[in-house]
């Protein structure tokens, strides 16, 4: 017994598990892709699209034309083994957001539900975070009984800064709300980055990548291919030395063929891995869908 005991004691400690790859395939989730799309794809086809490309999480955005069909698209994405992991949602609880959360409680899913909103009006901060807060509230209290988080999404304003999202997240006082954060929304947040990750990874359901270049949103280069942005490395690097290590949004966003647009970004996102790591990454690759 003594024996047993002081080999346990001097036993090595197990190894860390190695840290998750935020950028591996089956952590990318699809989105952008419903009424972004030359194809117009049906829910099915849709579906076998994303099937093929191998993701396994998506993230629905849609238009009030799409709604009739959300049902439809659940039962694709089952059948082919998809996550939905994520939904665009109203501001409010009103008719198309009751919609939703039926089709999701019918399912039995617990989605992440991004929410943006106007600026509260007024020059007040804490004025504009309690009334922002005030809007939150209700939808996280219905989220949170049916088993799901609400993601605050940043689309450009006061809405859109990080630390006006992170002090609404800390007015809520709720554990199932924190942010959903764009880089195609963060043109103007790129020299402080690093700092800004920082700050809302405590918060961070998800982040959703873009290729990026200084000024892009003023030069006609908002939404970009990943490995078409020339500041694409240094930002991809910054998100894993960060150890954050939750879902990673793939967007389509553009007129494109949602399919070709993905692809673009999948390939790009590979290049640039290759690169992280050290390894030749060969030619940057071929873009179907640059202009």
């Amino acid at each position: 017994m003594t024996l047993l005991v002081a080999s346990l004691l001097i036993a090595p400690a197990a190894a860390d598990p190695p840290a998750k790859d935020p950028f591996a395939r089956d952590n990318l989730v699809a989105w952008c892709i419903v009424p972004f799309d030359k194809q117009n794809r049906t829910p099915a086809e849709r579906a076998e699209m994303m099937a093929k490309l191998g993701f396994t999480q998506f993230a629905y955005d849609w238009r009030a034309q799409h709604l009739p069909t959300f049902d439809a698209e659940v039962g694709e994405l089952k059948k082919r083994n998809i996550e939905l992991t994520a939904v665009w949602f109203p501001a409010n609880l009103g008719p198309e957001a009751r919609q939703l959360l039926a089709v999701i409680e019918k399912h039995k899913l617990t989605p992440q539900l991004w929410v943006t909103m106007g600026d509260p009006p007024g020059d007040d901060q804490a004025a504009k975070v309690a009334a922002a807060a005030k809007t939150i509230r209700p939808i996280a209290e219905e989220a949170g009984r049916l088993g799901c988080t609400v993601a605050l999404y940043n689309h450009g304003g006061w809405f859109g800064e990080p630390a006006n999202q992170i002090a609404v997240v800390d007015a809520v006082g709720m554990k199932n709300v924190g942010i959903v954060y764009n880089q195609h929304h963060g043109h103007n947040h790129l020299d402080a980055f690093p700092k800004l990750l920082a700050a809302m990874k405590p918060h961070l359901l998800c982040l959703n990548l873009n290729g990026m270049v200084k000024g892009g949103d003023r030069a006609g280069k908002k939404i970009l291919p990943l490995g078409q942005g020339d500041l694409d490395e240094g930002l991809l690097k910054a998100i894993r030395d960060s150890g954050y290590a939750g879902p990673v949004g793939i967007i389509g966003h553009t007129d494109d063929d949602a399919g070709e647009r993905l692809a673009d970004n999948l390939d790009g996102l590979e290049w640039l891995r290759k690169k992280l790591d050290g390894k030749d990454p060969g030619p940057k690759p071929k873009c179907r869908t640059c202009k």
